[in-house]
């Protein structure tokens, strides 16, 4: 049977990365996954050893020596391109679930409403670099930008938390309409940890309980 892949999206701050490492402890005893099958979890940029130095590139460049938009688009589906091929795809195959922390949407959110680079072309590109794969469930974690700035103020930032708020507002407008466009399970992240938990969890056992009897 095919594997699964299950993206988390949302601005910085979100606790994203908090819901994967429950996930990485809860999926792989929730009786969804067949036996003998393995739960991946990664991320974008940065999935593939490829890509962990696309990453460095794109979020700490050599000072003053950042990518233009354009070059950082294409970076982004570089990474995104090697990371299907690398590791996503083969995963799948296997019968494999895969957890990934962003996918395309964050691409669309940053770098076209973000950027306002066009979005027609974006999605020309997205269906280059995915070669058509679509995540099984993506769960949008909604945070504003206030409580996004509020919850990294004792963070160091990267490049793309430094754009300030005009630009995280327009990312997280961005996320909005994505989401509604292709029906993404929104998480309201302005709530308790465990509560969000139990949220995923319940949404995940929804979307494949039936699937493993297929």
């Amino acid at each position: 049977m095919k594997g699964r892949l299950i993206v988390l999206e949302g601005i910085d701050g979100s606790g994203k990365t908090t819901q994967i490492n429950h996930l990485a402890s809860w999926l792989p005893n929730s009786g969804l996954m067949l036996d003998g099958t393995k739960l991946h979890i990664t991320r974008e940029p940065g999935g593939t050893a490829l890509g962990k130095a696309l990453r460095a590139l794109l979020l700490h460049p050599p000072k003053d020596k950042f990518p233009d938009p354009l070059t950082e688009l294409l970076l982004y589906a570089a990474d995104r391109s090697q990371h299907i091929t690398q590791l996503i795809f083969p995963a799948l195959e296997k019968g494999d679930w895969v957890v990934s922390d962003r996918f395309s949407g964050s691409t669309l959110a940053y770098q076209g409403y973000g950027r306002q680079l066009n979005i027609e072309l974006i999605k020309q590109l997205e269906l280059i670099a995915t070669q058509g794969l679509e995540p099984d469930l993506t769960l949008w974690l909604d945070l504003s930008v206030s409580k996004s700035i509020e919850r990294r103020s004792q963070q160091s930032k990267d490049r793309m938390e430094s754009e300030g708020v005009t630009f995280l507002n327009k990312v997280a407008s961005g996320f909005e309409k994505i989401a509604k466009e292709r029906n993404w399970v929104k998480i309201s992240a302005d709530q308790h940890s465990d509560l969000i938990s139990k949220k995923i969890e319940r949404e995940i056992l929804a979307s494949f309980t039936t699937l493993k009897y297929k």
